[in-house]
């Protein structure tokens, strides 16, 4: 996993939507991330570990391909505009699920 900066994640993002336009899947996920570097204990005496503030870790993955960022709340407005911008550009090469008519189920019953 090669964790980014977000304009270099998004530029990456983008070559990884172009190279699975044809065929191919983009996993997105994205958690609270609360900057902790390893787990917490199960026993014992737990450590008492506050976060500074929040922030949100967004993995994407392709295949063997995977890249991820954390974006921190003072520029979550800036990252979620370009990322919005990022996705509707290349959804468009989703399929269009099949309506079925509502008169053949009106038949059926």
């Amino acid at each position: 996993m090669v964790l980014l900066e977000n304009d270099s994640f998004l530029t990456e993002l983008t070559r990884l939507f172009q190279k699975c336009r044809s065929s191919g899947s983009v996993v997105i996920t994205l958690k609270k991330y609360d900057g902790r570097t390893k787990p917490t204990p199960r026993k014992g005496n737990p450590d008492t570990f506050e976060p500074s503030d929040n922030k949100c870790l967004i993995r994407a993955s392709e295949g063997k391909k995977k890249i991820s960022t954390v974006v921190n709340t003072k520029e979550v407005i800036k990252f979620q505009m370009a990322y919005s911008n990022l996705l509707r550009a290349h959804m468009d090469g989703l399929k269009k699920k099949d309506k079925k008519s509502k008169s053949k189920k009106t038949k059926a019953t």
